[in-house]
């Protein structure tokens, strides 16, 4: 690997990490919202139930970045970071600055696409 190459791996796991740890945080933040007692008349439950589900929408996407961000550190660890799981070509640079957790390259990403929208 290239020592350019090797930097940008270490920049972005520095980020990985950050969001790694933002994330949790977010998600112990969130905690609260999730355990509101629900009472009152009807406006007030229904808004909490609306606020609780709100809640619940964010942590799934929450636990789901945090699996993206595990499983990009999981290939820095096992020397497959920065390889695109549909070409099998190098992710570009710019791209894994972007989105250090991404899996695809712009031109797997397209065809992963295109194979979604026949299946759809």
């Amino acid at each position: 690997m290239s020592k350019m190459r090797e930097k940008l791996f270490d920049e972005c796991k520095r980020k990985l990490l950050k969001c790694r740890q933002d994330v949790l945080g977010n998600l112990r933040a969130l905690s609260p919202s999730l355990s509101v007692e629900i009472s009152g008349d009807e406006a007030d439950m229904a808004a909490a139930l609306e606020t609780q589900n709100t809640s619940l929408v964010q942590r799934e996407r929450m636990l789901k970045d945090l699996a993206e961000i595990d499983a990009a550190l999981k290939r820095l660890d096992d020397g497959t970071y920065g390889t695109c799981e549909e070409t099998e070509e190098p992710i570009e640079d710019e791209r894994l600055r972007a989105i250090p957790w991404t899996r695809l390259s712009l031109d797997g990403a397209e065809t992963r696409e295109r194979i979604q929208k026949r299946f759809a």
